[in-house]
């Protein structure tokens, strides 16, 4: 977002970095490989030790296997730049916990109650929330079905979940127009 004020100088303080890369493996299986990177611009001390301008205050990893329906296989995580040495990864392998979730299906919730607060690392709970639409977007089209829904009849999955996708909406009539759903006439009177 562009300041406000542009005679007025900024200097950049903090950077929170997410990255998410899918890989489709031989086996039909996929792997989500995630990542939460924080830095300072300055130098900072972390539980008395300092801690130099771009280095990590924060990197962690999850990594994911998934099926094609987007239920996990099989998941760890990997704390490789922490404040507290020692402390940090302590929770040892709780991100297994996320086997058997499903990234379409009450995902988010399950982790807040399998992982939130003192059960897992803050950073790595708060990475999980961007997988599922992170790992739809990489499925989109090539796995998961787009553009003529579901077996049962259902519209495409992303319909109806954001103003840009209503399915009463310009852009649905556009590019979906099987799915599109007419406005429903105006019924007020003048008087």
């Amino acid at each position: 977002m562009p300041p406000d004020h542009p005679s007025i100088t900024r200097r950049p303080l903090h950077r929170r970095a997410f990255d998410v890369q899918v890989f489709a493996r031989d086996d039909g299986l996929f792997d989500v490989e995630a990542a939460l990177t924080d830095t300072k611009s300055h130098d900072v001390a972390l539980a008395g030790v300092p801690r130099k301008a771009g280095d990590p205050i924060h990197e962690m990893q999850l990594h994911l296997t998934v099926d094609a329906t987007l239920t996990v296989t099989a998941a760890a995580s990997d704390t490789l730049w922490m404040p507290y040495p020692g402390a940090c990864p302590e929770h040892g392998d709780a991100y297994a916990q996320l086997v058997g979730l499903n990234l379409l299906k009450g995902f988010r919730q399950a982790v807040a109650e399998r992982l939130g607060g003192t059960q897992g690392c803050t950073h790595l709970t708060e990475l999980c929330q961007i997988l599922p639409t992170a790992v739809i977007q990489a499925m989109a089209g090539s796995v998961i079905d787009t553009r003529e829904g579901d077996a049962a009849g259902n519209p495409p999955f992303q319909l109806d979940r954001c103003h840009a996708l209503r399915r009463d909406g310009a852009t649905v009539a556009q590019f979906y127009p099987r799915w599109h759903l007419a406005t429903p006439a105006s019924t007020s009177t003048v008087s």
